[in-house]
């Protein structure tokens, strides 16, 4: 989307939401079929991808390394893979845009060719850190530089080759984890991830559907390097991170009833269930099936009365993605609601946790912000402007919030929506919530 203009969501209040609908595919599980369908030998088919642009920047960079990609059409995709080794040198750097998990994954991915890369992005995304990927990197042999911590990712070949390691990581983050799992298939021998928690595990399950032999403990995953990706089908179930909006719209109105049809509910993901139940809101699982590999259910939510709650910290993880969403149904909820152990929020497409805190008392709710997370309390919701920090999640929160203020909320700096949500505003509307979109002169 050009940089000549922005977007602002204003929200007049809205009624109780309602409505049956899918949403877009998982993003997470999106980019990864792309990468390991380019890695593959053979056609692999991808229906239900999420046509976003943050997935279509991963597309384009397996382009331009020589990857024949048709599409996408209506979510289907076929991907001609190159194997492991087939992958060839872009002209200039790969540009992915807003995303993070894109440039981390790529990363590792990367590490292992015999030829040199740059990664850079948009603005958001060049200030995010990266050595957390290049430092275990480098400790395969991985020739990985970046600018004071953070993009342009510059990669050349390992001068050895890269070697298998043991990996602890400092932090719970599926990125990181992926990243290493990918390089671990070009290295010589063994590569294994010890985790402090339990994150998503889309990667390992993939892998698992292209034909590759892993081995998986309470917490750790390895992998031995070398093995050959053949081609498979994947059907990418719908994105809870995206359903989250609605969800919580919907909990925290009394006189709401949404369904949302085909979610992925893998264990790693389903946080934001957990949080909504304890809070009080009757969330109800049904059609539940397995498709390629990944748990998928029609999910329902009726509105009620929440309350406060303190969020375990072994939830965090689950929800990571959804903590914008969970501070709408805090503000909304009676008493207070703490949310600890959460301090990765500081590094996702913004400062989350600033994000949310600073717009949340703009729009009348108190809150107490901490290193690691931040206390939420219960009260109304007031009328007027907050600003998303370019950042997709936080501005849906948020328009979220408007349907159940007093007042018309505005929301600015929207654009980045399209990432993982192309088409918010038709589904919101159609849900009952009254918002529009507003076009105005950006940055050059």
């Amino acid at each position: 989307m050009s940089a000549n203009f922005d977007i602002d969501f204003t929200v007049e209040p809205s009624p109780p939401l309602s409505g049956t609908f899918d949403v877009p595919g998982d993003k997470s599980i999106s980019h990864r079929a792309v990468m390991l369908g380019a890695l593959a030998e053979g056609v692999t088919e991808i229906s239900g991808l999420l046509e976003g642009e943050d997935v279509l920047a991963t597309m384009a960079a397996m382009r331009a390394m020589g990857v024949e990609v048709e599409g996408p059409s209506e979510g289907k995709v076929r991907i001609h893979g190159v194997g492991l080794k087939g992958l060839s040198a872009p002209e200039g750097p790969l540009d992915m845009g807003n995303s993070g998990t894109a440039m981390r994954l790529l990363c590792g991915l990367l590490a292992g060719q015999d030829f040199a890369t740059e990664l850079v992005g948009d603005e958001s995304l060049m200030r995010r850190p990266m050595e957390r990927v290049a430092t275990p990197l480098r400790d395969m042999g991985a020739n990985v530089e970046t600018r004071d911590g953070k993009p342009p990712v510059k990669i050349g070949p390992a001068r050895d080759g890269l070697s298998p390691a043991v990996h602890h990581l400092p932090v719970a983050s599926a990125q990181l984890k992926s990243a290493l799992l990918l390089a671990g298939l070009y290295a010589k021998g063994e590569t294994r991830v010890f985790e402090p928690a339990v994150t998503r595990d889309h990667t390992e399950r993939m892998l698992q559907g292209f034909g590759c032999h892993l081995h998986r403990g309470d917490d750790w995953v390895s992998l031995s390097g070398g093995q050959v990706l053949k081609a498979t089908r994947v059907e990418v179930p719908g994105d809870i991170s995206s359903a989250a909006f609605f969800l919580v719209g919907a909990a925290m109105r009394p006189g709401s009833h949404v369904v949302v049809e085909g979610v992925g509910v893998n264990p790693t993901r389903t946080g934001i269930l957990n949080v909504l139940e304890a809070m009080g809101a009757p969330v109800r699982r049904f059609n539940e099936r397995v498709v390629a590999g990944e748990p998928v259910a029609d999910l329902e939510v009726t509105g009620s009365r929440l309350r406060g709650i303190d969020i375990p910290v072994d939830w965090v993880p689950l929800a990571i993605d959804e903590f914008p969403a969970i501070c709408i149904a805090a503000a909304c909820a009676e008493g207070d609601t703490t949310v600890r152990g959460a301090a990765e929020l500081r590094v996702k497409e913004s400062d989350r946790i600033a994000a949310m805190a600073n717009g949340l008392k703009r729009l009348g709710i108190d809150v107490a912000e901490f290193d690691d997370g931040m206390t939420v309390r219960g009260g109304r919701l007031q009328g007027g402007e907050v600003d998303s920090r370019s950042d997709h999640r936080v501005a849906m929160a948020f328009a979220v919030a408007g349907g159940a203020a007093t007042a018309a909320v505005r929301v600015r700096d929207c654009r980045n929506v399209a990432t993982s949500f192309p088409d918010f505003v038709t589904k919101a509307r159609s849900a009952g919530l009254r918002i529009e979109e507003v076009l105005h002169a950006g940055s050059q």
